[in-house]
């Protein structure tokens, strides 16, 4: 094996001693920089260690050959600027070419060249805004990346996101491929910032949505690389170590009653089923069960008591539905009506409807080895990442007229048929895209949970009696980006003989903290404040 190597070296050594002229030795940087290209393009990949070897040692080795002709320095600032260069235009002109596999759908050209301009979207909080005018521009099919697509068709819901259609796409991928142990800890840091920004500020961080989800969805490359930058992963790691602690400790003592860890745990099975899964399991599953219920609810409970005080008839008149099934003395908290109570759910799709709680949609990808796949009238071609856009497709007029961006709770009245309720002239209902918990087999697990939960809230708010729009707040604020700058929306109004601003905003910030309770004991079996 000594002597193998030692004729391998040898043979390197004879290689690089090579004198090549000034044109041959950059012709050879050129051709090594379009074969990356190629490997790139074929074989895609999120390891830092293939980055490194694809982007930073080839031209370091070829800046050998350039040493008859440079200094040291000159060398390798040549090689890697000229190599660095042609990788780019190449990657480039292939993009925005003809013979690129999806360069017959319209997009902008920033978007076609690279994912960082949506990153920058995706940072002001824009994107679904940002999606819903490229789809008035350029039709219900958008390129929005390299190789992505948005879609506004209701007919790509069932191919795309049904029983037979695709998967999860790079974000996902990238995760699932990743054959160390999950940083459980940095996520819970995520959301236990989210929880103390609410308590204590009123919101407005959104980090598990705007961080972690979409802005490393974008780019899924920027997410594997920032785990790397000390400024980033040591915040992360100082905010998640009491929830990472108060999960194992509630896994390690059982359950006190039945909460999501009695069946994560199978306490609920009996004989061999009752073994309990490996703890990380355990983990994840209850984590999962907190972090994905905690932003999307959020934000549509906020949506759900805007909507309501900027329509006070609305609000009035849900009112009068709540006194007609839940007289005076009677406990509204009772869950025995809500789900029978027309107008209440009327309300409650109409806000789905306006802002859905994942605008953006859920990202599919076109697996290598399908040969491309049909996705209602579009054909997508190989490792080609799509997403119906929900945002779009709830607020298109050919699927829900009159009043498309309007709060109208009546049109769910009308399209259930109930009594009393005239159809408008050219009236327009599509139910099949009306998505807002996404659609198929993977879509909201805690879609009946959610619903319920927004009942609830709304009842236990007082029926939004003493709350009104910040005046300041409604004159200053887009309230079309209302999924990032809601956290300003609301505030107690003084009326109806409540003593006082400071009581009604601790009563209302007790109602909050009970509402967060409340969650905590279901998801965990214990107070958030442990």
């Amino acid at each position: 094996m000594i002597v193998a190597f030692d004729r391998m070296y040898s043979n390197f050594q004879t290689i690089v001693s090579l004198h090549l002229p000034l044109r041959t030795a950059l012709a050879l940087v050129v051709s090594s920089a379009l074969v990356v290209h190629q490997i790139f393009k074929r074989y895609e990949t999120y390891s830092i260690l293939a980055h490194v070897l694809l982007l930073l040692v080839p031209p370091r080795i070829l800046a050998i050959y350039l040493e008859d002709h440079f200094t040291h320095f000159l060398c390798i600032l040549v090689s890697y600027t000229l190599y660095l260069f042609t990788l780019i235009l190449s990657i480039s002109l292939y993009r925005v070419s003809p013979f690129h596999p999806i360069a017959h759908y319209p997009g902008p050209l920033l978007n076609k060249l690279s994912k960082l301009w949506m990153v920058w979207v995706v940072s002001r909080g824009k994107l679904h805004l940002y999606l819903k005018g490229l789809h008035e521009q350029y039709g219900d099919i958008v390129r929005i990346g390299p190789n992505e697509v948005s879609i506004r068709d209701p007919s790509a819901i069932v191919p795309l996101m049904g029983p037979d259609g695709l998967p999860k796409g790079p974000f996902v991928e990238a995760l699932a491929n990743q054959k160390s142990e999950i940083d459980l800890g940095k996520w819970l840091g995520f959301f236990t910032y989210d929880l103390l920004s609410d308590l204590a500020y009123g919101g407005g961080s959104e980090m598990l949505r705007l961080v972690a989800s979409h802005i490393f969805g974008q780019a899924p490359w920027m997410g594997i690389y920032a785990n790397y930058i000390p400024q980033v992963s040591s915040t992360i790691r100082r905010l998640n170590e009491s929830e990472k602690a108060r999960t194992m400790e509630r896994v390690k003592n059982g359950s006190i009653k039945r909460d999501l860890f009695y069946y994560f745990n199978n306490e609920d099975c009996q004989g061999a089923e009752s073994t309990p899964p490996p703890i990380k399991v355990a983990i994840s599953d209850g984590s999962l069960s907190v972090i994905a219920g905690t932003d999307t609810a959020s934000s549509t409970l906020n949506n759900l008591f805007y909507c309501l005080l900027t329509h006070p008839k609305a609000c009035n008149r849900l009112r009068e539905e709540v006194d007609s099934y839940y007289p005076a003395g009677e406990n509204a908290l009772d869950t025995k009506h809500h789900a029978d109570m027309p107008f209440l759910n009327a309300v409650i799709n109409e806000t789905l409807r306006l802002y859905p709680a994942v605008p953006s949609g859920s990202q599919r990808v076109v697996i290598k080895g399908t040969c491309g796949r049909a996705i209602g009238p579009y054909y997508l071609p190989e490792w080609t990442s799509a997403a119906v856009h929900f945002y779009s497709v709830h607020r298109d007029p050919r699927n829900f007229y009159p009043s498309t961006d309007a709060f109208w709770p009546d049109r769910w009245l009308i399209a259930a048929g109930q009594k009393g309720q005239q159809f408008p002239e050219n009236f327009v209902h599509n139910a099949a895209a009306f998505i807002p918990f996404s659609y198929g087999p993977e879509n909201c697990v805690g879609k009946a949970l959610a619903l319920q939960e927004m009942r609830m809230t709304y009842f236990r708010g007082g029926t939004g009696r003493f709350l009104r729009i910040n005046k300041i707040t409604s004159a200053s604020v887009d309230f079309t980006s209302l999924y990032y700058d809601n956290s300003v929306m609301l505030i107690v109004l003084c009326q109806d003989n409540i003593s006082g601003v400071k009581a009604q905003r601790d009563g209302f910030l007790m109602w909050m903290a009970e509402i967060l309770y409340e969650a905590g004991v279901a998801a965990f079996g214990c107070n958030i404040d442990q």
